[in-house]
């Protein structure tokens, strides 16, 4: 009796069988997904980077002509031009007062015009008059003879000179050139002096000083007491209901519109405290309030970050809490705690609207001397030239964006070397 042997072909396939129809299609379609994935995540960097490209090259194409500045070289006869100074009170302390009342902005006009015609006031700035007032100061002999100094163009000139502005402009320009009177260089003012009405003699060094004692402020008071408050919540704090409603406090304080701050900081510190309006302590106090749970979060996280087995060694060996706390979990976790204040800090160098509310928007003529003057902070200058009509003022709210940002860089490279400088790896 026969019987036919079983069929050993090739074993049937099942939709779970990798080498099958279904399976290699189920393979193929999430091979294009990763693909895709890919390409939009490629893609996504791209256009990223795309933006901050064309954010960069906007500004230095609009801000680098804040730069410079054009001058024109204006001669002055000072003994006609009818000074009512006397050149031995210059070397006094009272130079300022007797040089306020000489006439030298008539002077100058009347130089302009004897130079370069009926017009030839409308070619230099309204600010011109500081320039000449400076270099007698400076050098009292000048008021025995014939001098040439040269003084700030007007602002339709500066734009013509730098290759826009109106054809009559331009051939001004060309003329001034040709008389070898007009000059253009680096604008050093710009760097060095404050506010101005007039924009070819305004300069950043006033709101970058602002900026600088409003962010000492800042990270003086935030700082320390942000760590503080994290150590304490993630060490020591009893779990319980209360600890509950602070944690959820901070987190919300964190999401808090910055011009709530302003209103706070406006109601405490000047209308309770009676604090100087418009100062750089009233601004670093209203911003420290802002910056704090941003600080006091990030704290949180990278000490919760630390291996308990840190801690359960040095216990081991015989250290105290407070030791553990502060020779060793600190120490590990000031990389994260720096990471949460650089975001905090960066964001208050960038806030306008919580110093608009405590009158950090005022005309400030000079740079602050102490943290008590009247001061203004970059962000806010900007936002001041921005709002006027004068053409000249558009590459100036340009270049003082290119100085908002060196700092920012600065700043933050500053906090990054030191993260690095602290970072463990275990």
């Amino acid at each position: 009796m026969s019987s036919t042997p079983p069929d050993m072909g090739s074993p049937e396939k099942t939709p779970t069988d990798w080498r099958g129809d279904a399976m290699q299609r189920r393979i193929r379609r999430r091979y294009r997904s990763e693909r895709r994935f890919k390409l939009i995540g490629l893609a996504a960097v791209m256009m990223s980077a795309g933006f901050l490209v064309f954010l960069l090259a906007t500004m230095l194409s609009n801000g680098i002509g804040g730069f410079s500045r054009t001058e024109i070289k204006l001669p002055i006869d000072f003994p006609k031009a009818g000074l009512t100074l006397d050149a031995s009170r210059l070397a006094g302390p009272g130079a300022d007062m007797a040089l306020a009342g000489a006439g030298i902005q008539g002077a100058t006009d009347g130089a302009a015009i004897a130079a370069f015609g009926k017009d030839g006031d409308q070619l230099i700035s309204d600010g011109a008059w500081l320039t000449v007032r400076s270099a007698v100061k400076a050098d009292p002999a000048l008021l025995r003879g014939r001098a040439t100094i040269a003084v700030p163009a007007s602002d339709a000139i500066d734009i013509a000179a730098k290759g826009e502005g109106s054809n009559e402009d331009k051939a001004q320009v060309a003329k001034l050139k040709a008389a070898g009177v007009l000059t253009t260089g680096f604008n050093l003012s710009f760097l060095q002096g404050a506010d101005s009405t007039d924009p070819t003699m305004v300069g950043i060094w006033g709101a970058l000083k602002g900026s600088i004692f409003t962010m000492i402020v800042t990270l003086v008071l935030a700082f320390p007491v942000g760590v503080f408050a994290a150590l304490y919540l993630e060490e020591y704090a009893p779990r319980n209901r209360w600890t509950d409603l602070i944690e959820v406090s901070i987190n919300n304080l964190a999401a808090v519109p910055s011009i709530i701050f302003g209103l706070l900081g406006l109601a405490v510190f000047l209308n309770t405290f009676h604090l100087p309006r418009s100062a750089a302590i009233v601004g670093g106090l209203t911003l420290a309030l802002m910056t704090m749970p941003v600080i006091v979060i990030a704290g949180r996280n990278a000490i919760k970050g630390v291996p308990p087995s840190i801690r359960d060694a040095a216990l081991g060996i015989g250290a105290s809490p407070v030791q553990v706390v502060f020779h060793h979990v600190l120490p590990l976790a000031l990389p994260g705690i720096l990471t949460g204040t650089i975001i905090g800090m960066a964001r208050a160098l960038g806030e306008t609207a919580p110093l608009l509310m405590i009158g950090m928007r005022a005309f400030i003529a000079s740079p602050p001397e102490r943290l008590s003057d009247p001061a203004t902070v970059l962000p806010v200058q900007i936002f001041l030239w921005s709002d006027q009509v004068n053409r000249g003022f558009v590459e100036k709210t340009s270049a003082a964006i290119i100085v908002l940002l060196v700092f920012l860089l600065a700043m933050n490279g500053v906090a990054i070397y030191l993260r690095n400088k602290f970072e463990t790896r275990w």
